[in-house]
């Protein structure tokens, strides 16, 4: 009997596997994205419920129009690979709140975006935000959140879906959901792993390029945060790679994302 767990486990494992775009990792998927889409919406909604949102007019504007043009980029390269289908349901939205302290921004899935005015002095201009919202955006479109709520669908709920655990234990499934998803207080949202992370940093510097974006300007916005998390580990930074691994492995990847590079 244990055998027969065993490989029944094993087989829903295998097939619940997906692929990251550009860098070809497979990951484990057992939650569809409409139900993270859906997810998604309401804690974001939420959120905003209990944020204060900028009133800088001109901040605002810079937000969601470098946030529309890294999204558009993101849906020609989908296009370009005949996979559009990937970005079925994202409604994008982008959102500046008012929280000068909080040095953090991110995307849930589905293509709803938030970013904080705290990490606009390391930003300093357009170029500089589009390597954040390239960035999480990529967690986004790479599933990043989808895979670490199967991860822990797998570990605690032995593979179940995400549907079968819904209805065998909503709350418990709510309360999986938050934590590795919801955006709680002072922006603490979306940890990732390591590997996402850096996945994160790949996917967001060819995309912010195609998006007309110069790739080269994320290697000294990490140098600003860098010189920041010696004072005071910012949220953004959350176990992310250790500064000097980032910054090298953004240099090795610059040759790569220049080939999407089109000024604008």
């Amino acid at each position: 009997m244990f055998k027969k767990i065993v490989l029944a486990s094993s087989l829903l494992l295998a097939a619940g596997c997906t692929t990251v775009p550009i860098t070809g990792r497979r990951q484990l998927s057992l939650v569809s994205d409409s139900e993270m889409n859906t997810l998604a919406v309401t804690q974001y909604k939420q959120t905003l419920t209990t944020a204060k949102l900028s009133t800088n007019a001109e901040q605002t504007a810079m937000v969601r129009r470098v946030g529309e043009r890294v999204a558009a980029a993101v849906q020609q390269y989908f296009k370009q690979q005949g996979q559009s289908s990937q970005l079925e349901g994202y409604q994008w939205e982008f959102n500046l709140i008012d929280d000068p302290k909080t040095v953090n921004a991110w995307c849930m899935p589905g293509g709803k975006v938030a970013v904080y005015t705290g990490i606009l002095p390391f930003t300093r201009d357009e170029n500089g935000l589009a390597v954040v919202l390239g960035h999480e955006i990529s967690h986004a479109v790479a599933k990043h959140g989808a895979e670490r709520m199967s991860d822990q669908l797998a570990l605690q709920l032995g593979g179940t879906a995400l549907a079968t655990a819904f209805s065998q234990n909503p709350t418990a499934t709510g309360t999986l959901f938050n934590t590795v998803i919801g955006a709680g207080e002072q922006g603490a949202a979306l940890a990732f792993s390591r590997r996402q992370e850096s996945e994160a940093d790949h996917l967001g510097l060819i995309f912010m390029a195609m998006a007309g974006y110069n790739p080269a300007g994320a290697v000294p916005f990490w140098e600003r945060m860098a010189a920041q998390s010696q004072n005071n580990t910012p949220v953004f930074l959350s176990d992310h790679p250790a500064d000097a691994t980032r910054i090298a492995d953004i240099q090795r990847l610059l040759p790569e994302a220049e080939k999407y590079y089109k000024p604008r």
